[in-house]
């Protein structure tokens, strides 16, 4: 029997005393890391299997087997908290009871340290059958490696097993996708989590083992620059992370974060996460190349007995080059250089290449991204016409400019074309209702601005705007400020007029500004909508703002957009446009009730209670149910209607509150629109609603204690702690009321407590404006004196104060 001997500069004896005491001795090594500690780890670990198992064929006599490491431990790649993946291979020939006990002396050890051990005892026979009915048994094969006993018994199953690999291709490779985007679907895209999943999500340690095994098929291979460092940069963070936690975990948690950048060497959290998201596109982006190759390969394998068949034997025809622009042509389903094109003499070239597949939908080949990259012709300062409307174009094709995109950005192409590109690239962004990292969000605004250039006489500058928006999140401070004077510079640069440079950057410095203003601020004040107007300047720059502010918020995630906000913005926007073009209203004239509105006022005029609708939403993208509450004005109506809404369980979304005078009807009416979601189960009846609302008026329903008993029987669990609420007095943007903005995590009864705050102080709340955004609530107070006038700045600050403390 040929036996395997292991040599490691860290000895041990073959009791597990003495491994795991050699084991902490090399973890706790600070000179030495990454693929080092790793090979060290795995050949460590093959010295005391190796001892184990010697030993345990000399007391239970068994010939014909050898022990094998498969998966991770088979490639020598051992994190700290690393599971042990072994196989018991034998030649068949042992008694049962034999290798029985002979399979126990080797696991049995391996448990008692606590180690994870996936195992099996197989000849190679049935490893071999295995292997072809379970595919995650045959890929662990691939990485098969004899770490004690008999290797010629490893020998030949490796060589049968990577045989049936390569023969069986067509069918296993395909199976192998089909996992790998399953994974992907559960476990997310790397490089745009939070707390991504190191190993099973997109662009993790699985991907880049599956790219192996497409590898070791002969089919097709992964393109290699950078994938090994990718690679390594993954693992080295998985080792970090076992390290901090003393666990074998693969999510790097926001709690962690901080520790494992520290033991890498880096700044922060946020440089761990960009590292990290950067090695995460480059296995993504790997993979999206080689399944492409995988799947071009075994089509044309699929169509050549065909094609013989047809041709009679008289060969095979190249593939048609479809033109697609000037040096651009389609060949098989993929947009490639023509064979004239002259990257070198050709300066657009790059761009209307991209322009050009991302118009036809059409993915870019490799070889011809490599090839603009390494052979590109850099354009002039400034741009040509050509190049900018081939950006614009770029910009402009929806859905496909982001494969083409991220393509070029693999290669290095779009920060050769827009060098401030490379602070965005890959960065994190900590806000929970962020989809994706700045550089992706910029993008994916882009896309959607791109269905909404119909709205505006600037196409142009409404696609150049959703790309730059953001770009300032690269550089300290206002983020709006900073990306004004990049904008500025960068629109120069690609060659906008001094006009057209001018409205850029004023947009990305005003992108938040009608988003903001419609949620936080009265539209009633004349004051509000004179600020936006002088902020804009002209209706066509409104105009490309509008859309602007919708493309962001769709492109931001799910929380950022809705059917409410939208027409929150409308509303604004068509009073801006109104005071630009001279026509605004005159001011403190009020608003128009609708029908609704105006039925359930008079109803609460006539029977002096509140009266109120509760109706589903009618939009597709609809979150809730719309609530419109009228009620006399009396004090205590917005913590009696919030605490109602939290004891039945209901979420606000967004509300708005303000007083309304009926012509020709003495008294005020409050109305209150809300839309709200049930936070589990069915809607309550408006009828319960109704009742409840009655008794919390006058009295008679303790809505504190009643909250207070709920949230001590079913608290919330909070995994990281929210910073703490901030309460501020705005300045200058009403001259008819103090404004009060509350930021604070989003919390059941948070809106009764602000309330009631408020009423204790006896100040009346003349219109309040809420919305909650992911877990974080942005509420907006209008309010005055019992005599309707504003605070003083002293007794505002004191308010301020102790709405803070009330919320703390």
């Amino acid at each position: 029997m040929t036996s395997v001997e292991t040599n490691t500069d860290h000895t041990a004896d073959s009791g597990p005393g003495g491994y795991a005491e050699a084991r902490l001795r090399l973890l706790q090594e600070e000179s030495r890391s990454g693929p080092s500690r790793r090979s060290a780890l795995a050949g460590l670990t093959d010295g005391w299997l190796n001892a184990l198992f010697t030993a345990a064929v000399r007391e239970t006599g068994v010939r014909g087997a050898t022990l094998v490491a498969v998966g991770g431990y088979g490639r020598a790649e051992l994190s700290p908290r690393s599971d042990l993946d072994l196989v018991l291979l034998h030649d068949g020939k042992a008694e049962p009871r034999a290798l029985s006990a002979l399979a126990d002396r080797l696991w049995y050890p391996v448990w008692d340290l606590g180690l994870a051990l996936d195992h099996s005892v197989r000849t190679p026979g049935e490893a071999r059958r295995t292997a072809a009915e379970d595919l995650k048994v045959h890929l662990g094969l691939l990485d098969a490696r004899t770490v004690a006993g008999d290797a010629g018994l490893l020998a030949g199953l490796r060589t049968s097993v990577l045989a049936d690999w390569r023969n069986q291709a067509a069918r296993r490779l395909p199976e192998l996708h089909s996992l790998c985007r399953e994974r992907a679907e559960r476990a997310g895209e790397l490089r745009f989590l939070l707390e991504p999943d190191l190993k099973e999500a997109r662009g993790g340690l699985r991907d880049a083992t599956a790219l192996r095994a497409v590898a070791a098929s002969w089919l097709a291979d992964a393109p290699r620059e950078g994938l090994a460092e990718a690679r390594r940069r993954l693992l080295d963070t998985r080792d970090a992370l076992h390290l901090v936690t003393g666990r074998a975990t693969d999510r790097l948690s926001l709690q962690e974060q901080d520790q494992v950048a520290a033991r890498l060497g880096l700044l922060d959290a946020d440089a761990l996460l960009r590292e990290v998201y950067e090695a995460a596109r480059v296995v993504a982006y790997a993979g999206d190349v080689t399944w492409r190759e995988v799947g071009r390969v075994l089509r044309a394998r699929a169509a050549r007995p065909r094609l013989r068949g047809l041709l009679g034997g008289r060969g095979e025809r190249a593939a048609a080059r479809a033109p697609l622009a000037e040096g651009v042509v389609e060949s098989d389903g993929e947009a490639v250089l023509a064979l004239a094109a002259r990257p070198d003499r050709d300066p657009v070239l790059a761009l209307r290449f991209a322009a050009a597949a991302a118009q036809a939908g059409l993915p870019v080949s490799l070889h011809a991204v490599r090839r603009l990259a390494a052979q590109g012709k850099p354009l002039p300062v400034p741009w040509p016409a050509e190049a900018r409307e081939q950006l614009v174009t770029l910009l402009g094709a929806g859905e496909p400019t982001v494969a083409v995109w991220e393509a070029l950005e693999a290669e290095g192409l779009i920060t050769r074309l827009l060098p401030d590109w490379e602070r965005v690239r890959c960065r994190p962004q900590r806000n929970p209702v962020h989809t994706w990292t700045v550089d992706r969000h910029l993008i994916e605004t882009a896309v959607r601005a791109s269905a909404l250039t119909r709205r505006v006489g600037r196409p142009d500058l409404l696609l150049m705007a959703a790309l730059l928006h953001d770009i300032g999140k690269g550089w300290p401070g206002d983020h709006s400020v900073a990306g004004e004077t990049i904008a500025r510079d960068v629109a120069a640069r690609v060659g906008f007029g001094p006009h057209d440079v001018a409205v850029l950057g004023a947009l990305v410095r005003h992108h938040l500004l009608l988003i903001d203003t419609a949620t936080r601020r009265d539209l009633d004040d004349p004051a509000t909508v004179r600020a936006v107007a002088d902020a804009v300047g002209s209706v066509g720059t409104l105009e490309i703002l509008h859309a602007l502010t919708e493309a962001d918020a769709l492109a931001t995630g799910p929380a950022a957009w809705s059917a409410w906000r939208g027409s929150l913005v409308a509303d604004l926007v068509a009073r801006v446009a109104a005071v630009l073009r001279g026509t605004a209203p005159a001011a403190g004239e009020p608003e128009i009730p609708t029908a609704e509105q105006e039925r359930l006022a008079v109803e609460a005029l006539r029977t002096g209670e509140p009266v109120l609708a509760l109706q589903a939403r009618q939009e597709d993208d609809a979150v809730g149910v719309d609530l419109v509450v009228a009620v006399p004005d009396q004090p205590g109506v917005l913590p009696a209607v919030a605490g109602v809404l939290a004891l039945h369980r209901l979420t606000v979304r967004a509300a708005d509150l303000r007083s309304m005078e009926l012509p020709d009807r003495l008294g005020e009416v409050l109305v209150l629109r809300w839309r709200v979601a049930a936070e589990y189960g069915a809607l309550p009846e408006a009828a319960r609603l109704r009742t409840d609302l009655v008794r919390a008026l006058d009295g008679s329903l303790d809505v504190p204690a009643k909250l207070a008993d709920r949230e001590a029987a079913y608290p919330r669990r909070r995994g990281v702690v929210p910073p703490p609420p901030r309460v501020t007095v705005v300045p200058d943007v009403s001259s008819l009321a103090t404004v009060l903005e509350v930021r604070a995590p989003d919390a059941v009864g948070l809106l009764h407590r602000i309330g009631r705050a408020l009423e204790s102080q006896g100040v009346r709340v003349r219109s309040a404006h809420v919305s909650t955004l992911g877990a974080n609530a942005v509420d907006t107070l209008y309010v005055t004196t019992p005599e309707g006038k504003p605070l003083d700045p002293p007794e505002a600050a004191s308010l301020a104060g102790l709405v803070a403390a009330a919320l703390s």
